[in-house]
């Protein structure tokens, strides 16, 4: 075959890249690559010494995959099969795109997956845009990336999503964290939890945020996070480039999965569907409109009958669905809920001066409802 030697002067050459590349050397795409083509004769003549310079680089496997964006391994081997399509027989996780892992993050937020395999979770505190670039550009070894604004559900959620994967083992925190004016400050009491806990009240010691106080967390969980992960403070760093090589430099120390992960609770999460009944409130039904000549929310109370009995005014959602719940006007959950939606369009639209028509309440007429009269559809 003429092309022979010039493709494995290619396949050479792409095995170098990985020999160069410490991150290589304890990943399972480079072990694989290096097997595989020591299995074909028609590579593993002519390339024996790279092959073995290979093997001498290998390092224990930490982990099958990390990912990369350009992984040499993976090109080495599509190129070998060329030459002996056995050499990509098999599974290699390289040449997969990294894929999201159902139930991984447990909890949502304010974040972006880029691959569960991946060693490196950041954390870019108050900067949005530097989170959203860093999820674009997806950087070799990292796994998720998001903003945290609070020292405390913030904090708690950074810590359960961890520690439901076993194969994060750092933590970078950067970009800016900002005192804003109700006083939090996520970055710094994130910092202190690492150096000193949390006392019997869960407040973070050492901490200097409004409100650094952890609920739904407990010590065991926050014992659990600290030895499994290593916190990286670049706390006021906004330069992407700047974090996206201290991922790869996290990369290269990676020790691989959590060898003894966390088995606490887990946080159920439910995908709830379908359309409800629609059940009247004994108490009656609301009817909203703003009236332009005062600026104000304005709610009509009806009986169940139709009969008018009672009208609101006001000027802000709270103090209308709070009127409305002290005279009794609402027993149903549901009613409340429909309630307090509609009152904060109606809002809206007085600040914004957009028009506001009330919607129906969701759901299918039930049995009940089906006979009452609901002007204008805004029955609850």
């Amino acid at each position: 075959m003429a092309e022979t030697p010039q493709q494995l002067a290619l396949i050479e050459r792409e095995l170098g890249q990985a020999i160069a590349a410490g991150k290589c050397w304890r990943c399972g795409c480079f072990h694989t690559t290096v097997d595989a083509l020591g299995e074909s004769s028609a590579i593993r003549d002519p390339l024996e010494s790279t092959l073995a310079d290979a093997r001498r680089r290998f390092e224990p496997k930490r982990y099958d995959c990390l990912g990369c964006e350009v992984c040499w391994p993976a090109m080495a081997r599509n190129l070998a099969a060329e030459l002996d399509p056995a050499a990509a027989e098999g599974r290699h996780c390289a040449t997969e795109e990294p894929a999201p892992r159902e139930g991984w993050p447990p909890l949502p937020g304010d974040y972006s997956v880029v691959r569960y395999g991946a060693p490196v979770a950041v954390c870019t505190l108050n900067s949005g845009d530097l989170s959203r670039t860093l999820a674009d550009r997806r950087p070799d070894g990292l796994a998720i990336v998001g903003t945290m604004h609070t020292e405390n559900l913030g904090i708690e959620r950074i810590i359960k999503n961890t520690l439901g994967n076993p194969n994060i083992r750092f933590l970078v925190l950067c970009g800016e964290d900002t005192r804003q004016a109700v006083g939090h400050l996520p970055g710094q009491s994130f910092e202190s939890l690492f150096h000193h806990g949390l006392d019997e009240r869960g407040h973070i010691v050492g901490a200097r945020g409004k409100r650094p106080v952890l609920r739904n967390v407990d010590t065991e969980e926050v014992r659990a996070f600290v030895e499994q992960v290593e916190l990286i403070s670049m706390i006021g760093e906004s330069d992407m480039d700047a974090v996206a090589s201290m991922i790869g430099a996290c990369v290269q120390r990676n020790p691989g999965p959590n060898p003894d992960p966390y088995r606490g609770r887990v946080v159920e999460r439910i995908l709830v569907s379908g359309t409800p009944r629609l059940t009247l409130d004994a108490a009656g039904y609301f009817v909203i409109y703003l009236d332009a000549g005062t600026r104000r929310l304005v709610v009509e109370h009806y009986t169940s009958q139709g009969v008018l009995d009672c009208v609101l005014e006001g000027n802000s959602t709270g103090a209308l669905y709070a009127g409305a719940i002290e005279r009794q006007l609402v027993t149903r959950l549901d009613h409340a809920a429909y309630l307090g939606r509609e009152l904060a369009r109606a809002e809206r639209s007085l600040l914004d001066g957009t028009p506001f028509v009330q919607d129906a309440a969701p759901g299918e007429v039930s049995d009940l409802a089906a006979g009452a009269a609901c002007p204008g559809g805004a029955c609850g």
